[in-house]
């Protein structure tokens, strides 16, 4: 298979028509039909259905995309490391992680980091659920988990607690809970959604539902977690949030600090081709510079 052939495909897979592909690649649509048909016929398979309204992939056709996508990949990563400095750290470097860690602890130290590497062009990108690092989609993750891919390298960032929170303004209205039961004659706050970025994310309504033998006044369900921080902070109920989140609201009241409440641990993790990289090594030796387990 050609090369050449290969990467007007894939541009025109991602794409959805010869003529957007065509205005990517700086080639007429003519050109790249005629490509297309030329690597179909090498094939001897169909790789688009031709509609009015656009191209479709065969299903030759998507078995293929998702090969190309894969080698361009793995290509575009391997470009970036050779032409790495191995003595300074520069180019750009995406991180992702959980919109709670990015709002409430990693964004407001990004500035000292880009101090530190000027050189470095960073790119935050905040999902709560996982990238491919493999497919190029970031360069390295902070996860709230162990890495579920067998080809990611991992180094414990952290371990960081899920404390119980309420703001001054709502204990001084509705009082200050004694126990978990307690808990069950006030508004709680809470995760909502199947695929929670925290491993614990429903622990509290559970805890509170088990020890109360009732209902449970769940007011309020958010599926994200800043969001919820900002709820409790502003008076709107109790609810349990992540050490890292819960610290950008200084004002925030613990609850029940007796309790034995879950602990998440942090994950620093990146490809394996991304080892002996100058930008990956700055960035975890910042990280674990800035953490201090001891106080979470």
């Amino acid at each position: 298979m050609d090369w050449d052939k290969l990467r007007i495909f894939h541009a025109v897979a991602e794409a959805g028509s010869f003529t957007h592909a065509g205005d990517r690649l700086n080639l007429s649509q003519s050109a790249v039909s005629r490509q297309i048909s030329a690597l179909e016929d090498s094939l001897n398979v169909p790789l688009f259905h031709r509609h009015a309204r656009g191209l479709i992939l065969t299903e030759q056709g998507e078995t293929l995309n998702r090969t190309v996508r894969e080698v361009f990949s793995k290509l575009s990563l391997t470009q970036a490391y050779l032409s790495e400095s191995k003595i300074k750290a520069k180019g750009e470097l995406k991180i992702t992680t959980t919109s709670g860690f990015g709002l409430g602890w990693l964004a407001p130290r990004l500035e000292r980091f880009m101090t530190l590497h000027p050189d470095i062009e960073v790119g935050l990108i905040m999902e709560d659920t996982d990238l491919d690092l493999g497919m190029r989609e970031a360069d390295v993750a902070i996860r709230m988990h162990p890495p579920r891919q067998a080809d990611l390298i991992q180094r414990h960032l952290a371990n960081f607690t899920m404390p119980i929170y309420a703001s001054r303004s709502y204990l001084d209205q509705h009082g200050t809970p004694e126990s978990i039961a307690d808990l069950a004659q006030h508004s709680l706050i809470g995760f909502a959604g199947a695929s929670p970025p925290l491993p614990d994310a429903f622990w509290l309504i559970e805890l509170v539902r088990r020890q109360s033998h009732g209902s449970v006044r769940n007011r309020l369900s958010i599926n994200s977690y800043p969001a919820i921080a900002i709820a409790i902070a502003n008076g709107a109920g109790i609810g349990s949030l992540p050490t890292y989140l819960a610290a950008a609201h200084p004002d925030l009241v613990r609850v029940l600090p007796n309790e034995p409440v879950p602990t998440i641990e942090a994950f620093f993790v990146y490809p394996e081709e991304l080892k002996m990289s100058k930008r990956i090594t700055v960035l975890r030796d910042f990280l674990l510079g800035e953490i201090n387990p001891g106080k979470h």
